[in-house]
């Protein structure tokens, strides 16, 4: 600026020569017309010299501005929240957790432990992530990572966040709860089956587990729950899109309801494990063992899609993009869950995923 300040006063002062310069040499800036004490100045040539002078300044104008729209970007970066700053977050074995802004790279993040993470939510600028030994850890921008006293030892398997509280599901009938993903307190879920998916929805969590008569538990707070009967089989994977929520299993096994209390066993057109399910972009997408992949735009007609030909574990939407995790760091994304394209991930089994919207 203070070279720029000299060139401007020089060119008014009509110096004949480089009236600045700077370490670059394109800055460099000459006057048109010089002249000599005692010459007649004409009307042209002064206009040549204003002239050359103004597009200067305007030059000027414009780099000032160009600088000012970058710093301004900048800050407005820096100020950026974890709610503008959108991640798809995978969690798996051995404390793997990896982050992606597009869902094309993934980065690993330390998280601090070993134990394997089976399952990830985003809820009030917070994400959660649980696993085995009554691993909690949580994160305001997906980056830093703190364990959480859960109070069990045993095994968490899903996380969701819904009207203001997170709820853990995990073995023996565990159910956790917490406003803030910091200090959970144990609620009785009046069954010891192995709980693997929870969700919310239409006012209700609905968390699905492990017995030949198919568990399957709704409540209104997280607190109160009430076990339902939904048929024979084991549960692995529970969403809600679109006023219906999803229920996936053993065996193929695809149930749907529109309150929580009422199911219907639909024909999934396949005999694998369906572990995971997701709503997005007015599609419903299960993943399972086998490569199995399967969409739905209502959850009661269902279509096999080709993905890849290993076992899938989770699934999340966001952004435009549908995102599944599997065994040995696999990971599929597609923009419509009929065409689906492999990205890297590692070679740790990934067994959640979601994203942060």
């Amino acid at each position: 600026m203070k070279n720029l300040i000299l060139t401007i006063i020089s060119a008014i002062l009509f110096s004949s020569t480089v009236l600045a310069t700077t370490d670059n040499s394109s800055d460099n800036f000459t006057i048109p017309h010089g002249f000599n004490s005692g010459e007649t100045i004409s009307s042209q040539k002064m206009n040549e010299n204003f002239q050359a002078i103004q597009e200067l300044l305007n030059a000027t104008q414009e780099s000032l501005n160009a600088t000012q729209e970058l710093l301004n970007k900048l800050i407005e970066l820096n100020n950026l929240s974890v709610e503008e700053l959108k991640w798809y977050l995978t969690v798996g074995e051995s404390g793997t957790l990896l982050t992606s802004p597009d869902g094309i790279s993934f980065a690993s993040m330390f998280t601090g432990t070993s134990n394997t993470l089976n399952g990830v939510t985003y809820g009030n600028g917070t994400f959660v992530t649980v696993g085995y030994y009554g691993t909690i850890l949580t994160s305001t921008d997906g980056t830093s990572w703190a364990p959480k006293i859960s109070g069990t030892s045993q095994s968490l398997n899903g996380v969701t966040y819904g009207n203001g509280t997170f709820i853990v599901v995990g073995a023996s009938g565990t159910i956790l709860t917490s406003p803030d993903g910091t200090s959970w307190t144990s609620r009785t879920s009046g069954t010891y089956a192995g709980l693997n998916g929870v969700t919310y929805g239409n006012g209700t969590f609905v968390t699905v587990g492990e017995s030949d008569a198919g568990t399957l538990l709704t409540s209104p707070d997280g607190i109160t729950w009430t076990e339902r009967s939904p048929g024979s089989g084991y549960l692995y994977g529970v969403t809600h899109g679109n006023g219906t929520f999803v229920v996936v299993g053993n065996s193929g096994k695809i149930l749907t309801s529109q309150n929580g209390t009422s199911w219907t066993s639909r024909t999934s057109g396949t005999s694998q494990r369906l572990q995971g399910v997701t709503y997005g972009n007015g599609t419903f997408v299960v993943v399972g063992t086998g490569g199995t992949i399967l969409t739905s735009p209502d959850g009661t007609t269902w279509i096999t899609r080709s993905g890849a030909d290993t076992e899938l574990n989770g699934v999340t939407y966001g952004n435009g993009t549908f995102i599944v995790v599997g065994v040995s760091g696999t990971i599929l994304t597609s923009s419509d869950g009929t065409t689906w394209t492999s990205k890297p991930g590692g070679t740790n089994a990934l067994n959640g995923v979601t994203y942060n919207q």
